[in-house]
């Protein structure tokens, strides 16, 4: 007899209040029979081969009918079935010692916010005082695993080269950095933003003076708490920037633009060809660290809504993004961004100083490997020359370099629609529907998100913005900070082959200083096929 939708709703409402009720049990259990020590985290799954044999789980109920504390299936954790050399060599007695040496524990698949032991450090975000507002900890080793505070891990989507390291025995688990002469050259001070919980919520703020602020935290109370900004100084080396010195478009000052070292023939000597130049840049790396509050009222979306999708889209990856509502910070796994300031960064919170700025999102294949379907190289190039110049002229210029590669659909997505483009017929007008049919969406670039760098900067006013994105200038302007004047490249530095993206960018109504382009005229736009040339 089939049961009705109700009658399975209400098994499923029991199940998990029995659920709920076996949980806060097993923290009683643990808090009477573990007053002193440190009681396992529940719920937990058995180690495959060192505890008790894994049993399959029906649903959500073992075989004596009983609730189960975990839904997973416990079965695929076991062994592989079929025996092979390989795998017999990964089993081996070495290999389970060793798993146990950096494993000890059984394994914790989430915590509770009311679990015995539990008691995250407080964190206020958005307080002035960095103390105040408390450090980041979203460590998993014993000292710090019932104080974290946070979801995810450091390094982004680096931080599963850190768990391979582990595993293959070339890092432990329990190396503690040391970040003597690690501070920043380049000061980047506190500004009122830092103090407004709604005008930073995708990285921590106090990101890159951590070690100095949380020293007591980290070597008095034993805490794993790490820094999520780096800054640095460098010169950097571009071949477009020496061809445009030796034309006199840039010119060297010994500060910003500084001659090169003589360069060196094969035999050693020195050549006496000319070496081009350098720029002088102060540079910052800033890891997201997400406040999920500030995140979801940013996009105008409930907070448990955001954690749901993240948690499901991302494969169930984080559960405590469902099962810790008090913690409230969330480390993705996504690429970071990077600041690149010309001229005295002290200037960037001078309103009273020009500033340039190009907000710049990456595209390997244009901006490393000179591929001239889009515009992004010259783009990012003509913008460095611009803040090199406004350098030059008493003002500061800032590059923002995001890791959103093919609109945040990734190079896959975007090499796919290269195709379907090329196949397709490559003109102007099926531009971004190309990249509908494929991704579903023709950009996912959400930039509401992007204006927290500047506000960490201090930047409340921009002189000159390169770019032709509304969506971006939008998200800087509702922000609170000011734009006087934007531009897009130059109609000379746009490669034949884009020309395709461009026209369809302009009628789609992009920004733009130059020609103007209607839909009727897009047809009239088409690229380069694959077979004009010889591969």
């Amino acid at each position: 007899m089939p049961v009705s939708d109700a009658i399975l709703t209400q098994i499923l409402s029991q199940l998990e209040a029995l659920q709920v009720s076996q949980q806060t049990l097993q923290a009683k259990l643990d808090a009477l029979t573990n007053p002193t020590g440190s009681p396992p985290l529940k719920p937990v799954l058995p180690v495959p081969g060192r505890d008790s044999p894994p049993q399959t789980l029906r649903h959500l109920t073992d075989q004596t009918g009983s609730p189960s504390s975990s839904v997973p299936n416990l079965s695929l954790l076991s062994s592989p079935s079929i025996s092979s050399p390989l795998s017999q060599d990964r089993t081996s007695a070495n290999e389970k010692e060793r798993e146990r040496n950096l494993y000890p524990s059984r394994v914790i698949l989430t915590t509770y916010p009311d679990q015995h032991g539990i008691k995250p450090y407080p964190l206020q975000w958005g307080a002035s005082d960095p103390k105040l507002r408390g450090p980041i900890i979203c460590s998993r080793l014993p000292p710090s695993i019932k104080q974290r505070n946070a979801i995810g891990a450091h390094s982004g989507s680096y931080s599963i080269y850190r768990a391979l390291a582990i595993a293959l025995g070339t890092l432990s688990p329990t190396h503690k950095p040391s970040y003597a002469l690690t501070e920043p050259p380049v000061p980047i001070p506190p500004q009122p933003a830092w103090s407004d919980p709604t005008k930073i919520v995708s990285f921590d703020p106090w990101g890159h003076l951590v070690p100095q602020i949380f020293h007591d935290e980290v070597e008095g109370k034993g805490l794993d708490v790490r820094p999520s900004i780096a800054v640095t100084k460098a010169h950097i080396k571009l071949s477009e920037v020496d061809e445009s010195a030796r034309k006199g478009t840039i010119l060297i000052d010994g500060k910003v633009v500084l001659k090169s070292r003589p360069l060196v023939n094969a035999d050693g000597s020195e050549s006496d060809a000319d070496p081009g130049v350098e720029l002088s840049v102060s540079k910052a790396a800033v890891e997201p660290v997400w406040y999920l509050p500030g995140v979801a009222q940013r996009f105008n979306i409930s907070e448990g809504l955001l954690r749901r999708a993240l948690f499901e889209d991302t494969g169930g990856m984080y559960p405590e993004l469902i099962t810790r509502p008090d913690v409230k910070v969330f480390l993705p796994p996504i690429g970071n961004l990077t600041v690149y300031i010309f001229g005295n960064p002290a200037y960037m919170s001078d309103e009273s100083k020009e500033l340039t700025l190009r907000v710049h999102d990456e595209c390997n294949g244009s901006d490393v490997f000179g591929s001239d379907i889009c515009t992004c190289k010259p783009y990012l190039i003509f913008a460095i020359e611009e803040c090199v110049r406004c350098a030059q002229r008493g003002g500061v210029g800032v590059v923002v370099y995001f890791r959103k590669e093919g609109r945040a659909l990734g190079e896959v997505t975007k090499y796919l629609v290269y195709n379907l483009r090329k196949r397709g017929g490559d003109s102007a007008d099926k531009y971004f529907k190309s990249t509908e049919l494929i991704a579903g969406v023709k950009d996912m670039r959400f930039q509401a998100l992007m204006p927290d760098v500047l506000h960490w900067l201090g930047i409340t006013k921009v002189d000159n913005m390169i770019s032709m994105s509304d969506m971006k200038y939008n998200a800087i302007v509702q922000s609170g900070i000011r734009i006087l004047k934007r531009y897009d490249i130059p109609e000379h530095l746009i490669p034949p082959d884009s020309r395709v993206e461009i026209d369809a960018k302009i009628a789609a109504g992009y920004f733009t200083t130059g020609k103007q382009v209607t839909e009727a005229d897009l047809v009239k736009t088409v690229g380069r096929t694959w077979e004009e040339t010889e591969h």
